[in-house]
């Protein structure tokens, strides 16, 4: 299944939930987990996925991704062979194909078992 890529995020390490998430989330929602990205992070919650993205040199400007579960049809786990450090899970949503790639600090089937337990539970 071959789709034009939309966009690539990066997540490194699982983390606390960052306290500028709170804002965001709306009533009912709650978060789940987060993980660090290259400039800021991305959270699970119990309706979707938020990536934050800090931008420009000081940071200070923030694109915000939200990616409601009830959008992405289908998804790939790939995790890392014993020559190859790159793990990835690639989204397709009816946005288009997304593709995440982990840090050695990510672990794939956490993330796998998250994507199951959001996407599924929505239908």
């Amino acid at each position: 299944m071959e789709a034009a890529l939309l966009m690539t995020w990066t997540l490194q390490q699982e983390i606390p939930v960052p306290t500028d998430v709170t804002p965001l989330l709306v009533e009912g929602e709650q978060p789940v987990a987060s993980f660090k990205t290259f400039r800021d992070s991305a959270t699970f919650t119990t309706k979707r996925l938020i990536v934050r993205d800090a931008q420009g040199i000081t940071g200070k400007k923030v694109e915000v991704y939200s990616l409601p579960y009830r959008s992405i049809e289908m998804w790939s786990s790939e995790n890392a062979g014993k020559l190859d450090w790159n793990s990835e899970i690639e989204l397709w949503t009816k946005a288009g194909h997304i593709k995440i790639k982990l840090g050695k600090g990510a672990d794939v089937r956490r993330l796998d078992s998250l994507l199951a337990w959001a996407v599924l539970q929505q239908h």
